[in-house]
């Protein structure tokens, strides 16, 4: 049975390697102008491929393990395929990852969200190792958030990387502030996950905010928070390159930067704190602020505030139990950013709490 498997296998990986042939030998002969548009032919061949390869990689790499050279030989075709693919997406040019499958006519954006929405923080952090690439595919692939949250920083190099805090204390085998890292220093960091996550984690290096973009861009909603304002122009320039401006949401606390944001075309995003809260007046940023960030231990008159000024989304944070949910929902607010993303899905939102919705929406 096993060796029947393997030969379907094989055989699929082997016609995956006629069709990136097919693509190298016709299709990129003409590759010459149609490569310059972001919806390019090449580029969503690449993408498909890349889906298929990712799918024949893990059968084929159990089938190693049980049935010896059958298994070597799906191996040794896979890693050419993915060599292949890797030849065709550097054709689409420095910067520019091949268009994925799923986007269909266009990226998966933020007005395509649900009524309700719910964000992974930092990955979902009481379940996954925060902001590791590890942990955002874990929460990507359970389907437990419609958004998946991480945080960025600038190396002295101008490389942008993906970690919360302004030193390696906390999160990683090593110390000191991330600031004084080159790129270099950088592949040699490797995160410490905590001892209280469930499950298995493997120590990884922190990824870098280009390798977020081309892993998840346009098959789910990002939201980063920009926590080195001055690399807001940087930044822009890596979602604008990849066409994620109406996907990617940009967060900071920092009203003026949500501002320049907005004048960048970028999705604002602004979150406040619950003692902000009760001096801030939000109607003021409706003009340029897209989703505001409530803290949902603000008192009631706070958070009801926030949802009538006018702001289009008000989500609240960092939600880790089903009723902290349910109250911010209860006042008006239509998501919330949580640490316990896969715990929010298996809990359903109180009944009374959902048709409280229901009829605030049908308005």
């Amino acid at each position: 049975m096993v060796t029947m498997i393997t030969k379907t296998v094989l055989t699929g990986v082997a016609g995956l390697i006629s069709l990136v042939l097919a693509v190298q030998s016709g299709a990129l002969a003409e590759a010459g102008g149609a490569l310059a548009g972001p919806d390019a032919a090449v580029a969503g061949s690449a993408g498909a491929l890349v889906r298929h390869g990712e799918a024949l990689a893990g059968p084929a790499g159990i089938l190693a393990h049980r049935n010896g050279a059958f298994g070597q030989q799906a191996q040794a075709l896979v890693q050419q395929a993915e060599a292949l693919v890797r030849q065709i997406g550097a054709l689409a040019g420095p910067g520019r990852a091949p268009t994925p499958l799923e986007w269909g006519a266009g990226p998966v954006t933020l007005a395509s969200l649900p009524r309700i929405v719910r964000t992974a923080h930092r990955g979902g952090a009481l379940e996954v190792p925060e902001n590791s690439m590890s942990g955002l595919m874990a929460a990507y692939e359970s389907g437990t958030a419609h958004v998946l949250d991480f945080d960025t920083r600038i190396l002295r190099d101008g490389t942008m990387v993906v970690m919360h805090d302004p030193t390696l204390d906390r999160t990683t085998f090593t110390g000191g502030p991330v600031r004084g890292l080159g790129l270099r220093d950088w592949q040699g960091v490797r995160l410490r996950p905590e001892a209280s996550l469930p499950g298995n984690w493997r120590t990884e290096r922190p990824p870098t905010v280009a390798e977020v973009l081309d892993r998840f861009g346009g098959r789910i909603v990002l939201m980063l928070e920009a926590k080195d304002p001055k690399s807001l122009r940087a930044l822009a320039a890596m979602i604008k390159e990849r066409g994620l401006a109406r996907s990617v949401l940009v967060n900071s606390n920092r009203p003026a930067v949500a501002l320049h944001a907005h004048h960048m075309g970028l999705i604002a995003q602004l979150w406040r704190s619950a003692r902000q809260m009760r001096t801030d007046r939000p109607e003021r940023w409706a003009r340029f602020v897209d989703v505001l960030d409530v803290d949902y231990k603000a008192r009631d008159t706070d958070l009801v505030r926030a949802v009538r000024s006018g702001i289009p989304r008000v989500w609240a944070h960092t939600v880790v139990t089903p009723a902290q949910r349910d109250r911010a929902l209860a006042l008006g607010c239509d998501g919330i950013i949580t640490d316990a993303p896969a715990l929010m899905a298996r809990h359903p939102v109180e009944p009374q709490v959902e048709a409280q919705l229901r009829t605030a929406h049908l308005r």
